[in-house]
């Protein structure tokens, strides 16, 4: 419903500088063309009991916090404002039930020997070192000289969403999940497919964005969507090994034999 009204709705991100109007309609290309189809068809899985489907569930419901934390923070105030409060919420809490219903769970019990464990781990690990170093290199030196960095100018914005939910949630996420499975612990199993499913999500988003501001008339990097395709591709062949490594009883939608 927000995409659909983002879309279709005259001049919606008027209020925004030319940057991010480009990505606020791309992100509601996506938000509805990419994101609703996941959720929906994870989520149909997991209410199959398909454990696939529930840990591709986790990984867009992550992806919709991050997403909608933007929408309430970084885009003017608008008529689909509570619309984003409860899209936020919903996943917050859906989220936060997903972790703690499976705490306790064996889940490294569901998996076979066959999951490329310990390159996941280093995968996981490498992507959030890259952009530390990406994102820091650009806020550390206008932080010395007193002046915002170029990508805030760009945005219109007080401060940067993406680097904040970067820097603070995301990035330490992908290492503390590198290191739990590096460990083999429960956790560690549990998230390092949701966190392969949002780093695909984000890849793509980011490759689409690029593509979306150019046709805006903003130029934008191709390196960086060949760059995001390829992380995307990577992402995407290690969530497989992982699915089908799923034991039976809750990979079989993804199995071998299916």
């Amino acid at each position: 419903f927000a995409g659909v009204t983002g879309l279709v709705t005259p001049g919606f991100y008027s209020a925004e500088t030319l940057n991010w109007e480009a990505q606020g309609i791309g992100q509601d290309l996506i938000d509805l063309f990419l994101i609703t189809p996941v959720l929906i068809l994870s989520a149909w899985m997991a209410w199959r009991g398909s454990k696939a489907g529930l840990l591709l569930w986790g990984g867009a419901l992550f992806y919709l916090i991050y997403t909608f934390v933007i929408y309430c923070f970084a885009v003017h105030f608008n008529s689909l404002f509570l619309v984003y409060c409860l899209i936020l919420g919903l996943s917050f809490y859906a989220f936060l039930s997903f972790l703690i219903s499976y705490a306790d769970e064996p889940v490294t019990d569901w998996f076979s020997g066959r999951a490329p464990v310990a390159f996941t781990a280093w995968f996981l690990i490498g992507i959030a070192a890259v952009f530390y170093l990406l994102w820091l290199s650009e806020v550390v030196p206008a932080m010395l000289s007193n002046q915002a960095p170029d990508s805030l100018v760009q945005t219109g914005l007080f401060t940067n969403p993406v680097h904040v939910l970067d820097l603070s949630v995301c990035l330490p996420g992908l290492i503390l999940t590198g290191i739990l499975l590096l460990k083999n612990k429960p956790m560690g199993r549990l998230l390092a497919p949701v966190m392969l499913t949002f780093c695909i999500l984000m890849d793509i988003t980011i490759g689409s964005l690029v593509v979306v501001m150019n046709r805006h008339g903003i130029e934008g990097g191709w390196f960086l969507t060949g760059i995001m395709g390829v992380l995307a591709i990577v992402s995407l062949v290690l969530l497989v090994l992982h699915l089908r490594a799923l034991k039976s009883s809750g990979g079989e939608l993804l199995s071998p034999a299916s």
